[in-house]
């Protein structure tokens, strides 16, 4: 039998970690560099650094959407809960972690109507409640972003270290050096074409996956042979708690025993991560709503046919001589799609294993390097140490922060190594402490009666109830034995999680109801705006149509003029024009966001799973290959929609970077964007 460890030598790794790193580091480098040059967004101002000036399309942004979402434990871990409960593993992990993208539209809607120039969730707190609510959730905030930096660390320097026997040390370091390189050079659109770029190799390689298992691979082959292989492991090794102890049943306790924890978890790691936030903030006001849902949906994807490939082809090949036996570790820390992927196609496919998850590591590295800096900048710098901070200032702070939180995230990752935490583990726990701020941070961006007090102890009194739920559980389970293996069960952290989020949920919304604020959002609504920004919306709107008429009487070239124009505008005030903040058009995004977002949550929590899992159905060869079939058909809508759609709506941009090349190489360096001058006499366009 061939071990995982040595299936790649050691310089493969610091191949993959060193030197791709810093092939994408030089390659951002080199969009930013285009960037700067042909397109009105310069990275050096602040406002394209922390928010690309919100006016990102809603293309690229769910394409970041789905970037920033996949951890190295959408990967591993999606794959090691169909390792362990079967098909309703991959389900539970890909639908459980979605329904919070979708519901995350309402509250980017309200974050467009309600403070449409805030760069940071945690600067609407301040404004809203004071110093105190601030401090208190900046803690949540700030132990959400580097509980997910120690999931990307430790899921990808494991899957390093057990494929290549790379240091572990020298991967939790190594990882996020090259992410930060072009992260400080570009700011956030560098974070935003970066993810683009990511996810598009990911779908490549997962779809490879996907042909190689179910139809090209000797070993497996078909949707019939990997039915026929998962029934005879049921067979040898029935699942506990599984409907006839089946890999093909939807019935399965502890699956949804998962399922619950899962999606309790995942609640506080997007509702209280900047980086969610920072992507409803760069997107235009018409169009977040649409990106957050097609990232939702288009993600779904990725963690359910993953898993349902790769997870379910390492249980089939148990037995297969080039299949390493797992321990329960190497199933916690995520090493059953690795496992699977070098039985499968030897040294190529843990090099792609290797690669994919270097990607989806780095990718959502990147979003928690600029989400970190954003608080850093704006709710620590700007905020406590140096109000009057000017533009200079503020980016450079900016920068430093993100080279800081760099060296952070390698040190929380290696603390949690050594201590015996994995990725599996930490996934689990995340949702014990930070489940108790879901509630009330939904409450303050969204509902005017929140109270103050009452989300502030909810918040507190959530987080102790989860600990000492899920402490208390694990003694009772236990024999009174509390350590990293007794704490990390399923029953034990369901405890913790229910208690968090529903004692934090609970105790705000009950005293919000009793002591009722009446708060106006005027304040919010007037954060990092100029005194007289967004008065009088409608008269504005008005204005800018007549102005539009106006100049739109000349050609076609007049037209792209007066857009370019408002381009430029925007850019120098540094805010969303009042024109795209019309109150009717926002309030019919959120409406449509709640309705939609909800629908889909019923779907695909209630309506598909519950059934199936009731009626203890076991899939047969037509049931799993419409199961898989369905997996494969919404992978490649899913990259149609992160992949090309975003190329199709960036098409008038990529026609300019081309036309400055081209006029530099054939006109003599005359393909330098010029912005317009600040009387508005002419638009942007290139140099004489």
């Amino acid at each position: 039998m061939s071990s995982v460890s040595t299936v790649l030598p050691q310089g493969a790794g610091y191949g993959v970690v060193v030197g791709i790193g810093l092939f994408f580091s030089a390659f951002m480098l080199c969009l930013t560099a285009l960037q700067a040059r042909y397109t009105p967004f310069k990275p050096s101002n602040s406002e394209e650094f922390s928010s690309a000036s919100r006016s990102v399309k809603p293309g690229l942004i769910a394409s970041g959407i789905v970037s920033a979402w996949t951890w190295a434990a959408t990967l591993l871990q999606s794959s090691a809960v169909a390792y362990k409960y079967g098909i309703s593993g991959p389900w539970w992990y890909g639908a459980g972690a979605t329904i919070q993208v979708l519901l995350f539209a309402q509250l980017a809607a309200k974050l467009k109507m309600n403070a449409p120039n805030a760069h940071t969730w945690l600067e609407i707190v301040a404004t809203r409640w004071g110093t105190l609510a601030h401090c208190v959730f900046m803690f949540f905030g700030l132990a959400t972003n580097i509980i997910v930096s120690s999931m990307l660390i430790l899921g990808g320097s494991a899957t390093v270290t057990d494929l290549t026997g790379m240091s572990t040390i020298a991967a939790c370091f190594l990882i996020p050096l090259g992410v930060a390189i072009y992260v400080v050079a570009g700011g956030m659109r560098a974070t935003l074409l970066c993810d683009y770029t990511h996810t598009t190799v990911l779908f490549a390689i997962i779809l490879t996956f996907i042909f190689t298992v179910y139809a090209t691979s000797p070993k497996i082959g078909s949707i019939s042979r990997m039915h026929d292989l998962l029934a005879a492991a049921s067979e040898a090794n029935p699942v506990p708690g599984n409907a006839h102890g089946s890999y093909l049943t939807i019935r399965s306790k502890n699956g949804l025993i998962f399922g619950v924890i899962n999606i309790i978890g995942n609640f506080a790691t997007v509702f209280n991560d900047q980086a969610y936030w920072q992507r409803a903030i760069a997107s235009r006001p018409a169009s977040c709503v649409k990106a957050y849902l097609l990232g939702g949906l288009a993600w779904f994807a990725i963690p359910f046919t993953f898993a349902t490939t790769l997870g379910l082809a390492a249980v089939a090949l148990q037995g297969d001589p080039s299949m390493r036996v797992l321990s329960p570790a190497d199933v916690s820390a995520g090493l059953p799609a690795p496992s699977a992927a070098a039985a499968l196609l030897g040294q190529s496919g843990a090099a792609a294993m290797l690669v994919l998850l270097f990607l989806a590591v780095t990718s959502a590295t990147s979003a928690e390097l600029i989400a970190v800096s954003s608080i850093l900048t704006y709710d620590v710098y700007k905020k406590y140490v140096n109000p009057q901070a000017t533009e200079a200032q503020i980016s450079r702070v900016s920068h430093y922060a993100v080279a800081f939180y760099a060296l952070v995230m390698g040190l929380a990752g290696l603390i949690f190594f050594y201590i015996g935490v994995s990725m599996g583990w930490l996934y689990e726990f995340m949702g014990v402490v930070l489940g108790s701020a879901v509630v009330p941070i939904a409450l303050c961006v969204t509902w005017r009666k929140a109270n103050k007090w009452g989300c502030i102890i909810a918040s507190v009194s959530g987080f102790f109830a989860g600990i000492v739920a899920w402490l208390v559980t694990t003694s009772a389970l236990n024999g009174s034995v509390i350590n990293v293996t007794t704490s990390g069960g399923d029953l034990e952290m369901l405890a913790g999680n229910l208690a968090s989020i529903g004692v934090g949920g609970i105790v705000a919304v009950v005293y919000s109801l009793i002591c009722p604020e009446n708060f106006d959002f005027d304040s919010t609504r007037a954060i990092n705006a100029p005194p007289t920004h967004h008065a009088h919306h409608h008269d504005a709107a008005d204005d800018a149509s007549k102005e539009k008429e106006k100049r739109y009487s000349g050609d076609e070239k007049d037209e792209k003029e007066v857009e370019m124009q408002s381009i430029n505008d925007h850019i120098i005030e540094g805010v969303t024009e009042d024109a795209e903040l019309e109150r009717a058009g926002l309030e019919s995004a959120f409406k449509f966001a709640a309705w939609s977002s909800v629908i889909l949550l019923v779907v695909m929590i209630l309506l598909i799973p519950l059934p199936l899992f009731f009626a203890e159905t076991i899939f047969g060869k037509r049931g799993l290959s419409a199961w898989v079939i369905i997996g494969i058909i919404w992978a490649f809508c899913s990259a149609f929609t992160v992949v090309i759609y975003p190329l199709w709506e960036s098409r008038e941009a990529l026609g300019m970077v081309s036309k400055g090349i081209l006029k530099d190489i054939f006109g003599g360096g005359s393909g330098k964007y010029v912005e317009t001058s600040k009387d508005g006499s002419g638009a942007g366009g290139y140099a004489a």
